[in-house]
């Protein structure tokens, strides 16, 4: 049988406690045996050594002494039988099969979590989290337990912290005594080392704060090396959320004033709809160039009892960029352009994105309102925010697009993320995030491989001509992703806030400029999507994929490589890698990340952004020389352009740790 007995694989890792039994429970044995039909071992051969290698490594599953028992093409199926089980009996074999195709062609790989962890007894399958932390000492421990309680499940974890008061501000009416957001920051970094992923490696979590924030100073010195230890938190990665109006003040060299969140609240007086406390987080400019958010700021600066520090803009932006040069960090967070283009406006508000920047969705804080006894047992009652859930995998772009199979691909691939989410109810402990995940039914589709496309297509990086090609092909993604997921509506419902929103409006569409032509019928699917509805409330979300794409020999993510040939180093190997399809027509096409024109790349990931109704993970390459100037320029342009978000800036003196949850 070349590959042995793939049910004998299951009885035998379900006895042992490394599955669970979900595929014998829900599969009966001659389905198992269909299944196992469908393994080609010939499959085997797309891998490379260093794909192989990793999968070993990580992927695949072993006994509790560390004995592999899974070979790659039973991976694969168990994932695809793992992610189908729910599915109707009379065509889920199909859909199984259809499953394998994609998986087994590496036409597209699952996220880090789901690619481990499917059919496995342990782990969830879901990559990211988002949590707001209320301002409030019950909230602050709670969120701390969660994000525990998530990252031992290998979820990569972003935590909005702009709701915390600063340093100095009141605590019930006694002035001066609350010590601001870092104690708070060292908390998480101290679970960020404690809680790690059974044994594999650490926690990662990313918080991000306002740019109008009081403690925005001692939040941007925090990773770095020098100062006060006591004031440090260097196993956290960093982000800031920056409104247009910051941006606008940093190019004319005008002046910003910061603020205490908690102090704005209590003075403004601003209520919402339920006549609960507003804060200046909680509004953003509606149009470029005017909005809620730039009257509320004028508010705060205006009013005379409301304490605030004037700074030149330009002086945060310094100590931005030189944490940057210096860590990598912070990433930058556009939440205007992130809340305009938001399609589910209408059930709330983003306030920062993920630990890999590609994501953006609404968030709100978890309250507790009310404690008490009863029957000798302590009751807990709680109102769930917006625990925000991604959901990813990622289109091979190199294998798929040649192969020419994104029309056959992508409806399988949006079924399988759909159903990540009902499989991963039981397996996330924090249970707001489980009402999140299927309010809005969330999922992330990225894809991978950019860099290998443009050389296979004999397409120079710096050319106008690889930024038209982004933009024709990334709105084909679109069309194919956002139909599959009407489809799915039709079959299963639409999500349950589906109802108000900009894909309800058909306004989704329309500020996008989509229009029908020779290749797409846009107009009919806005009809569709509108009368039907979408299955999932979010749908793309391209992410850094480090190492999956190491598996599946592509090239990561949307980013250019480092090297035609490098060395993969681990504690006991050096491997030798060279770029995929590297040859002699190739090796022309790919440029070093340091040497390719990063306002090229900013117009690429500008075009594909116009596609894409999240966000996604950018990296900056530049120079660790870099004038100051001109790494400004790169920031003023990728906001200019419309970005909602930029990652690392990776400069030639640095070293970064990848992301691994957020790799799909």
């Amino acid at each position: 049988e070349k590959y042995g007995s793939y049910y004998g694989l299951q009885k035998k890792l379900a006895d042992l406690g490394v599955y669970d039994e979900l595929i014998l429970r829900e599969y009966t044995k001659e389905e198992i045996k269909l299944a196992s039909s469908f393994i080609d071992p010939e499959k085997d051969k797309l891998f490379t050594y260093i794909g192989l290698r990793t999968l070993v490594d990580r992927y695949l599953a072993k006994g509790y002494n560390g004995e592999i028992y899974e070979l790659p093409q039973e991976r694969f199926l168990t994932i695809a039988l793992t992610l189908m089980s729910k599915e109707d009996k009379s065509k889920r074999m199909e859909l199984v099969k259809e499953a394998y195709w994609a998986l087994s062609n590496q036409y597209m790989t699952v996220a880090t979590p789901t690619y481990a962890n499917a059919g496995k007894s342990y782990g969830q399958l879901s990559s990211c989290f988002i949590d707001t932390v209320d301002d409030s000492l019950i909230g602050i421990y709670e969120s701390n337990t969660d994000v525990a309680r998530l990252s031992k499940g290998a979820g990569g974890i972003g935590v909005y912290l702009g709701k915390i008061r600063s340093r100095g501000s009141d605590i019930k009416g006694f002035k001066g005594i609350s010590s601001g957001v870092i104690p708070w920051m060292r908390q998480l970094n101290n679970t960020a080392v404690s809680v790690d992923q059974l044994g594999t490696r650490q926690g990662s979590i990313a918080v991000y704060l306002d740019v109008w924030h009081k403690d925005i100073f001692a939040f941007l010195d925090a990773k770095l090396n020098n100062g006060d230890e006591r004031t440090k938190a260097h196993d956290l990665f960093y982000g800031v959320c920056i409104p247009d109006l910051f941006m606008e003040q940093v190019e004319k060299r005008g002046d910003w004033y910061l603020f205490d969140p908690h102090e704005v609240k209590k003075v403004m007086g601003w209520k919402d709809e339920n006549g609960n406390p507003l804060g200046l987080e909680d509004f953003y400019d509606e149009e470029r160039g005017s909005g809620s958010f730039r009257e509320k700021y004028e508010e705060c600066v205006n009013h005379p009892e409301l304490s605030k520090e004037r700074v030149p803009a330009i002086e945060i932006m310094k100590r931005i960029m030189k944490s940057q040069l210096e860590t990598g960090t912070p990433y930058m967070f556009y939440r205007d352009e992130a809340n305009r283009m938001n399609p589910n406006k209408h059930a709330g508000m983003i306030y920062c994105s993920n630990l890999c920047t590609e994501i953006a969705q609404n968030q709100s804080s978890t309250i507790v309102t009310k404690e008490y006894t009863q029957d000798g047992e302590i009751i807990i009652h709680k109102k769930p925010g917006d625990f925000v859930v991604c959901n990813l995998s990622s289109i091979h772009l190199g294998r798929a697009v040649p192969d020419g199979v994104l029309e056959r691909l992508i409806p399988i691939q949006v079924r399988m993320l759909d159903n990540v989410i009902d499989l991963n109810e039981d397996r996330i402990e924090v249970l707001q995030a489980v009402l999140t995940n299927k309010k809005y039914r969330a999922i992330g589709l990225g894809a991978f491989s950019w860099h290998h496309l443009l050389a296979l297509n004999g397409i120079m990086w710096d050319s106008e001509e690889s930024v038209e090609f982004a933009d024709k092909l990334f709105e084909k993604i679109a069309y194919l992703t956002i139909k599959a997921s009407m489809e799915l509506a039709k079959e299963k419902g639409a999500y349950p806030l589906f109802e108000g929103s900009d894909w309800h409006t058909g306004k989704y569409f329309e500020i996008r400029g989509y229009k029908s032509h020779d290749d797409l019928d846009w107009d009919t699917l806005k009809q569709e999507v509108m009368k039907h509805g979408l299955r999932n409330g979010y749908l793309m979300s391209p992410a850094p994929n480090g190492s999956t794409s190491v598996l599946a020999n592509g090239t990561a993510a949307c980013d250019p490589v480092f090297n035609r040939l490098y060395f993969e180093e681990k504690k006991n190997y050096k491997i030798p890698v060279t770029v995929p399809d590297l040859n002699p027509k190739t090796t022309w096409f790919y440029t070093n990340a340091y040497q390719v024109n990063q306002i090229m790349s900013i117009k690429q990931n500008a075009a594909r952004q116009r596609h894409v109704d999240q966000s996604l993970s950018f990296n900056i390459y530049v120079r660790n020389n870099i004038k100051a100037k001109d790494l400004l320029n790169i920031h003023l342009t990728a906001w200019k352009l419309g970005l909602k978000s930029t990652y690392y800036v990776r400069s030639t003196a640095l070293t970064i740790e990848e992301c691994e949850s957020c790799a799909s």
